[in-house]
């Protein structure tokens, strides 16, 4: 069943109180205290099993639990998506880091039964040209779709934006930008992932209205070159087809009576 058909029976984005909205977003910052600290100790010569303690520490230390840690038998507290890995990669102890390696980290957190996701893209040491601009093109897309986050746009609005965005980065940057196909971001409360399925790309004024309160997390997810994808063999990592790098950044975004809101800041 297509994305866009499951969401015909549903006319609004879920939305939050205010209230919920500040449980969101304290569970918001504990994500970010943790891809802060994740940046922090990505260094040439650590694993990203190490990168993934560190996660968990900061995250338990908050008061907050892990919501990727047993998530389907997701078995880290972080996907840690290195070079062509886009999404959903495993930590290891096996996998060093090295320098100018491209390096995502995708992270969430439960806090008094909210859940914060976010994911940010960043380099070891010195990156190619080329890839600073990726994750930087990437962060642009984040951020148009993050604009769209208004009252009386509708769900397809921030995809187009996100779509719109990858565009104009394309030119600004000068690359050629795949966006990753089949990926996208999601509803987001007292379960991690919700309905409705955010395309990043497509045409306007589609799906749920956006109202005050409505909550979605944004994560667009581009490569350097195909917008095709395969499944390792661990049933969870996903790497582009033809081996190009990608980047993958993210926040959890609300609708306000006053634009778009952040949800996962520290």
């Amino acid at each position: 069943m297509g994305a866009l058909a499951r969401l015909r029976g549903r006319r609004v984005v879920p939305q939050r109180s205010p209230g919920e909205l500040d449980a969101m977003a304290a569970a918001g910052a504990v994500v970010a205290a943790a891809l802060k600290a994740v940046r922090e100790a990505a260094v040439a010569g650590v694993s990203t099993l190490s990168l993934d303690e560190v996660a968990e520490s900061v995250i338990r230390e908050a008061g907050a639990t892990p919501s990727f840690l047993g998530y389907h038998g997701f078995p880290a507290s972080i996907c840690s998506s290195v070079n062509d890995r886009v999404v959903h990669g495993i930590p290891s102890a096996a996998e060093i880091l090295a320098p100018g390696d491209l390096v995502s980290i995708d992270c969430g957190a439960i806090l008094d039964g909210w859940h914060g996701d976010s994911a940010i893209t960043f380099g070891v040491d010195a990156l190619r040209p080329v890839d600073q601009a990726l994750s930087e093109a990437t962060r642009d897309s984040l951020e148009a779709g993050i604009a769209a986050m208004v009252v009386g746009n509708r769900l397809t609005d921030v995809s187009h934006a996100i779509e719109t965005g990858t565009r104009a980065a394309e030119v600004r940057y000068g690359l050629s930008l795949g966006i990753v196909d089949g990926y996208g971001g999601h509803g987001i409360g007292r379960q991690m992932h919700l309905d409705p399925f955010l395309p990043n790309e497509g045409a306007p004024g589609r799906g749920p209205a956006l109202a005050v309160g409505s909550v979605l997390a944004i994560e667009p997810m581009l490569t350097l070159g195909t917008r095709r994808t395969v499944v390792l063999d661990d049933k969870w990592t996903v790497k582009t087809a033809d081996g190009s790098r990608a980047a993958h950044w993210e926040h959890t975004v609300a609708v306000t009576e006053h634009g778009p809101r952040v949800l996962t800041l520290a």
